[in-house]
């Protein structure tokens, strides 16, 4: 199989979950118009300019950027699909052809995205216009050449962890638990609540050697200008760093999966 076509089936296939997909997406402005209304009472209760070094404009165009870069690069169901196809045997299917599975799947991700940002781009459009006024981005070409890469290599990133979490699938019939356990701490330590800067410094360090900020809060951070000079590239080396493991431990996981799964199935 050519992976291209891999890519194509998976235009066509996500196609037919467009409403569905239009239904999440509004959903999806929810959260961000609550966050959006209970900064703008923080800032107005405080009677401050700023809150941890940001303006109301630098809180509102960070959330206005996560939600952006959610939907381009978060994968969506894509582990209980992987999950699926192990457990119900469907993988047999893709082992008797010379298809590398893991590849298919990294081939399939990029097309949800696509369709999925299609049809979410209008109402984040209409949010997007609705808060333009308090909008404010860096003027460094280099912040978003490093912005574009950084949130590329956040979507390998996750793709990564949740095909890792798929994986578990091989030795456990049931991975609810362990993928809400982990989706639990990453939607906390990835910036999705608030930006990470604003923890205590104790916490700030530690979720810089922690793979979640890497998912979101660092891509975001860099394109609303808040990450700058050695700051800015020990980050971007360490979300790397991340990607290739992440990379290499979802390869492991897959050939030892692979081998438990041979053995189960005869």
């Amino acid at each position: 199989m050519q992976y291209s076509k891999a890519f194509s089936l998976g235009v066509q296939n996500t196609l037919v979950y467009r409403w569905n997909f239009l239904i999440r997406a509004l959903f999806g402005l929810v959260p961000v118009g609550a966050a959006l209304y209970l900064w703008a009472a923080l800032y107005e209760a405080r009677g401050s300019a700023e809150v941890g070094g940001y303006t109301f404009q630098m809180m509102v165009t960070y959330f206005i950027v996560l939600l952006v870069a959610e939907n381009l690069v978060v994968p969506v169901e894509d582990e209980w699909q992987i999950a699926a196809d192990i457990r119900e045997g469907r993988l047999s299917a893709f082992l008797l052809r010379p298809v590398d599975y893991p590849t298919f799947r990294l081939m399939l991700f990029p097309s949800s995205r696509l369709v999925y940002t299609a049809v979410a781009i209008v109402p984040i459009a209409l949010l997007i216009a609705a808060v333009w006024k308090h909008l404010v981005f860096p003027g460094e070409l280099l912040l978003w050449v490093v912005g574009g890469v950084s949130l590329l290599l956040a979507g390998l990133l996750q793709f990564f962890i949740s095909f890792m979490l798929a994986t578990l699938a091989f030795w456990f019939l049931e991975i609810s638990t362990l993928v809400f356990i982990v989706y639990s701490f990453e939607y906390f330590l990835s910036g999705r609540l608030f930006p990470l800067d604003l923890m205590p410094p104790f916490f700030r360090e530690l979720s810089f050697w922690m793979p979640f900020q890497y998912e979101m809060y660092f891509p975001v951070a860099v394109l609303v200008g808040r990450l700058r000079g050695p700051e800015l590239w020990q980050g971007f080396a360490m979300q790397i760093a991340w990607t290739l493991l992440a990379w290499q431990l979802s390869r492991w996981l897959w050939a030892r999966g692979l081998r438990h799964y041979q053995a189960s199935g005869g």
